[in-house]
């Protein structure tokens, strides 16, 4: 919650690993932004092409409009006089000057929601992301369930040996670990990588079905 005195706009920032649920929660604000009768402006960065281009879409498969920008400075452009709030999708991918981006933004009076990776695949601070946590007013960094283990995850393990930072990908490529269950460089026997406990569960789940499907025929 933020508190202000005098009249001002303010960041807000939500980040975690990939499968944390960031924007899930980045549209559940702005959900309730619009039952509020404000007018919503969102961006995402155009290289997200993941699933829908005018769409930021969640895990669990919920959407939000938005407008796909091929640089920070593009959303200025696009701001129209009557939007009280700015949201910002996978904001990891944009560069460095996102950050006075959002802060001019910020300082018009405007209600900026930010969601995007705190860390790539190395497990190191994640482009523009470090910045922004310093200059959000409100930060909240999310958790996932480590696919390994089931433990607390905070890092994104990549599954495949691409080098480049930015490898844009979501199930199929990525899952969410723990810190002793992360190996970016692939160097653990265990993680080469192992069967993630979502497939194990599927796996004794379909053993158990075939045990009753057997007894039930006899």
């Amino acid at each position: 919650m933020i508190h202000q005195g005098r009249p001002s706009g303010w960041i807000e920032l939500v980040c975690g690993p990939m499968f944390s649920g960031k924007t899930e929660e980045l549209i559940r604000r702005l959900r309730l932004v619009q039952i509020a009768k404000q007018r919503v402006q969102i961006f995402k960065p155009s290289i997200d092409n993941r699933y829908e281009d005018d769409y930021i879409i969640s895990h669990s498969e919920q959407r939000f409009l938005c407008k796909p920008v091929s640089d920070a400075k593009e959303i200025l452009q696009h701001i129209a006089d009557t939007t009280r709030v700015v949201g910002v999708d996978e904001a990891q991918f944009f560069g460095e000057d996102i950050i006075q981006i959002v802060a001019k933004l910020a300082d018009r009076g405007l209600r900026v929601i930010i969601a995007g990776l705190d860390q790539d695949f190395r497990g190191e601070p994640f482009g523009p992301m470090p910045r922004l946590m310093a200059v959000a007013e409100s930060v909240l960094k999310l958790k996932a369930v480590c696919m390994v283990c089931g433990g607390l995850a905070t890092k994104t393990q990549r599954l495949t040996r691409d080098d480049a930072t930015v490898v844009v990908g979501s199930g199929e490529a990525y899952e969410a670990r723990c810190r002793a269950c992360f190996d970016p460089d692939f160097s653990l026997a265990r993680c080469a990588p192992p069967i993630p406990v979502s497939k194990q569960q599927a796996q004794r789940s379909h053993g158990t079905q075939s045990a009753f499907g057997t007894s039930e025929s006899n």
